[in-house]
């Protein structure tokens, strides 16, 4: 995509839609037939309540962790987590200031959004010098994919000069 100036520029992800859900590495994925059909014969009014976004208030975390050492599976299977359910990933990272933006374009490439710090509240310890960045994005979770997104967000961590600080999984009760 060229610009006014005849300059080849990055193209922004596409915005997060509701209504979506999403698999197991956050992509979206497509209605069925069944879904389809019900949505052409009576719109959204009986959409499923399963359909989750980052802005939903009636979450609660289900799993979290702030060992690195911990793995995911173990952490998981000790969880209320409900693997067929959608749920909020967030990854909370510790950043200079200068790199927050950076960062949170970089992780916007996965589909992750820079969401407020008071969503994980006081739970991990800020180090000195660095801002907390809390990075979400909507998928089911298993702990193959899990670990492969902790893996990720301490990479973008390192890269910027920050930590990884935890993690935490949010899902509708039920």
């Amino acid at each position: 995509m060229l610009d006014a100036m005849g300059i080849s520029g990055r193209r922004d992800p596409p915005p997060r839609r509701a209504g979506l859900q999403f698999d197991l590495n956050g992509r979206p994925v497509a209605p069925g037939r069944w879904e389809t059909l019900r949505r052409a014969v009576i719109g959204d009014k009986g959409a499923s309540r399963d359909v989750l976004t980052l802005a939903d208030a009636d979450v609660v975390v289900v799993a979290e962790s702030d060992d690195e050492a911990a793995s995911s599976s173990s952490v998981l299977d000790d969880s209320a987590l409900r693997p067929d359910a959608q749920a909020i990933v967030r990854h909370v990272l510790a950043l200079p200031a200068a790199n927050v933006a950076t960062a949170a374009e970089v992780a916007a490439l996965d589909d992750y959004e820079l969401v407020s710090v008071d969503v994980v509240g006081d739970r991990f310890e800020i180090p000195t010098g660095l801002q907390a960045v809390v990075l979400a994005r909507v998928q089911r979770v298993d702990a193959l994919h899990l670990s492969q997104e902790r893996s990720r967000m301490a990479s973008l961590a390192s890269r910027h000069f920050g930590l990884p600080l935890g993690w935490q999984i949010a899902q509708r009760p039920g």
